[in-house]
């Protein structure tokens, strides 16, 4: 007997599944994310796998996708488009391996293809006699939409095959693949949205997958033909007059039929290499220029594909490694708004806890007031919760059909929560600022970016200590750092007296950071780590830098005319000369103390590089330092001039998106090391651990 309990849950679950499958492939509208979804397909699977007696035909397990729309004509595929079983860990992949070995025998020679996996909209595109014929969304895996008038809209899928390298056109074809969108794209378009929405709430899209399958399944295909649709051909299926013994041979074929093929995927024939692609495309994935969720793993040989066979809905030969979730679903509890030192307000969000990629998660930035309006964000909401390349997660928009009524509408506070100041927008800009530069919290906020690692790094001293210094009326700005005393600490709880001489120490020290951390640390708009080196090299001296224009400033390499209007507009102001006059007075090195110049040559010679992310192994300091004296130049954003980017771990998505546009290669820290030789680097580390023995000890 079954208990009634399990057969409830399983039926909980097949109707949520099935709902979810509707709102996800028809109305491509999804209410949870992917990995809300995997979980509950997940728990079915092992109730049915437990009790085998309860799986009917039409459970969720048996079935692919949903139902085709009402909207399109109906397409019966001449096989099966299947889907895919997933792996979630390196355990799951072995074991799947081991159940494939198993099965062909522990003596036969296995071999795969692996490729990412892109997170788009499957599609089948037949050809006949070289021509398209039909084109068709996978639907329910049998049963697809007809979509032929949209695709033939998509500028990489080809109308007519015009194969090279002696390839032979077959007799008809079916060939299966994805419909995706560029995160560039993406970006592009609901900015797009929003422009013309014109202040009323704009339709945007949740991320790229739901941009191209709500783009394609358009009933006006001149819609589908101004949205930036793009096509990769992953597999062969139904073939006449042509005969492929493999997934390798049938790419390398589609290939010399004119298709788009990932240039990423490879054929392993060692199961460790396996492992170890999925692993560094899991670390890479903010690499690629559209989401991957994840990547696919075939057995190579199509007899062996056929000796395998298919359970259910999912083939024994292949499965998907998934990446953890970068989206999830939550409730936006409360937007609360925090100054930064710029003044800027910066609305937060509040959200019920959840887990996202391994990590708790319950605050996401909302940008801007016009993010929030634009997207109709309300507190209280059932919000789309995304964190990939940026660190700090960000609110995609609400699930509007999870609404009770109760949601609350957010508006910009017309006043700033620190000083109590009326809050301006200035013509033209989607941000709002407190005006008043004696606010308290732009004051803490700007000794904590003064104080930090990148900058003036002065140990011991963080948000909490400056905002206790500004309450006690001992800081106006972060030249004051350097006027504190003993006294200064008198009635701190938790200052002793070896601490305070530390921390006064700590504070003397940074008096001689080099020039391009002092610029960093000013906190110029536009101007990071890598620029400020820049700037340091080509001036001098601060005071040089001050009384350069905007046009001196944009002749040099890496500065556009925006950040030279900023730099410029920096240094105009008279509090920031106040300041930098107060600075030296205070005895802070505003002078290059010896100027590196590159080699006249060297691996890098006349190459421009820019850098981006954390490095495992090197400070963005040695790394500019390591590239420059290999002869190359450091740029601050990416150019048409720009020879390389160098990408680490939490990359600005701007800069590497500006890349793969432009088609500039991209290095990690392996590949840059290797351009510049491992001698350069050994030097530059030794260099820089001289540099740290003769920074002062300090004991906190």
């Amino acid at each position: 007997m079954t208990s009634p309990e399990i057969l409830d849950r399983i039926t909980i679950l097949r109707d949520a599944i099935r709902s979810h499958n509707y709102r996800y492939y028809v109305l491509d509208d999804p209410s949870v994310s992917d990995a809300e979804y995997d979980a509950l397909m997940r728990e079915l699977r092992e109730l049915e796998v437990a009790h085998p007696e309860l799986v009917t035909l039409d459970s969720p397990t048996q079935r692919v996708g949903a139902a085709p729309s009402e909207r399109f004509a109906k397409v019966r595929h001449r096989e099966p488009m299947l889907s895919l079983g997933n792996a979630f860990d390196e355990a799951d992949l072995r074991a799947w391996r081991d159940r494939v070995v198993k099965l062909l025998g522990a003596d036969t020679p296995v071999a795969y293809v692996v490729e990412p996996k892109i997170d788009g909209l499957a599609m089948s595109i037949a050809y006949e006699q070289g021509r398209l014929a039909v084109a068709a969304t996978r639907g329910d895996g049998t049963i697809g939409e007809d979509v032929t008038a949209n695709v033939r809209t998509v500028k990489s899928v080809p109308l007519v095959l015009r194969p090279d390298q002696g390839a032979e056109v077959p007799r008809r074809i079916e060939v299966r693949g994805e419909i995706y969108m560029r995160i560039a794209d993406f970006e592009r378009l609901n900015a797009q949205q929003v422009a013309q929405a014109a202040g009323s709430v704009a339709r945007v899209f949740a991320n790229p997958r739901n941009a191209a399958a709500g783009s394609l399944r358009q009933l006006d295909p001149r819609i589908t033909a101004s949205r930036p649709l793009r096509f990769f051909a992953y597999a062969v299926g139904p073939v006449e007059g042509v005969t492929l013994r493999s997934q390798w041979q049938a790419l390398n074929y589609l290939r010399a039929l004119g298709f788009p093929v990932n240039p990423d995927v490879r054929r392993l024939e060692d199961f460790d290499e396996v492992v170890a692609y999925c692993l560094e495309w899991m670390s890479r994935r903010d690499t690629l220029a559209y989401e991957a969720d994840g990547v696919v793993i075939k057995v190579d040989s199509f007899a062996q594909q056929q000796e395998l066979g298919v359970v259910a809905r999912d083939p024994r030969w292949a499965i998907a490694f998934k990446f953890p979730a970068r989206e999830a679903t939550t409730t936006l509890r409360d937007i609360v708004v925090n100054v930064g030192r710029t003044g800027k307000l910066n609305p937060n969000a509040l959200l019920e806890p959840v887990n996202l990629g391994g990590v708790t998660v319950s605050n996401a930035t909302l940008h801007n007031e016009d993010y929030i309006v634009s997207r109709d964000i309300r507190i209280g909401d059932r919000v789309t919760v995304k964190r990939a390349g940026d660190v700090i997660p960000q609110v995609i928009g609400p699930i509007v059909s999870a609404r009770t009524g109760a949601e609350q509408p957010w508006r910009m506070p017309a006043t700033c929560p620190a000083c109590g100041t009326a809050v301006v927008r200035y013509a033209g800009e989607a941000d709002t600022y407190c005006p008043n530069r004696h606010c308290p919290e732009q004051i803490v906020r700007s000794v904590e970016h003064w104080v930090s690692q990148g900058a003036m790094d002065i140990v011991g001293l963080g948000e909490r200590q400056a905002r206790q210094f500004v309450e006690r009326g001992f800081i106006q700005d972060v030249a004051d750092l350097y006027t504190l005393t003993v006294e200064s600490f008198a009635g701190m709880e938790g200052y002793g007296t070896k601490r305070v001489q530390n921390l006064l120490a700590a504070i003397q020290a940074s008096k001689q950071r080099p020039l391009s951390r002092l610029i960093f640390a000013l906190g110029i708009a536009g101007v990071g780590s890598t620029l400020a080196t820049t700037l340091a090299q080509h001036f001098g001296s601060l005071e040089t830098l001050a009384a350069a224009s905007a046009a001196e400033l944009e002749s040099i390499e890496g500065i556009g005319p925006q950040v030279a209007q900023s730099i410029e507009a920096f240094f105009a102001e008279p509090e920031h000369r106040a300041l930098i006059a107060k600075l030296k007075q205070v005895g802070v090195q505003t002078e290059q103390q010896q100027i590196a110049r590159p080699t006249a040559s060297g691996p890098l010679k006349d190459k421009t590089l820019v850098v981006t992310g954390t490095l495992a192994n090197m400070t963005r300091e040695q790394v500019s330092e390591l590239i420059q004296q290999a002869g190359g130049k450091v740029g601050g954003s990416v150019s048409k001039k720009t020879d390389y980017l160098v990408v680490g771990a939490d990359p600005g998505g701007s800069k590497t998106s500006k890349a793969q546009q432009l088609g500039i290669p991209i290095l990690d820290e392996t590949a840059l090391l290797k351009l510049v030789g491992e001698s350069a680097v050994a030097a530059n580390a030794a260099e820089h651990d001289r540099q740290e023995v003769d920074q002062p000890a300090l004991e906190l």
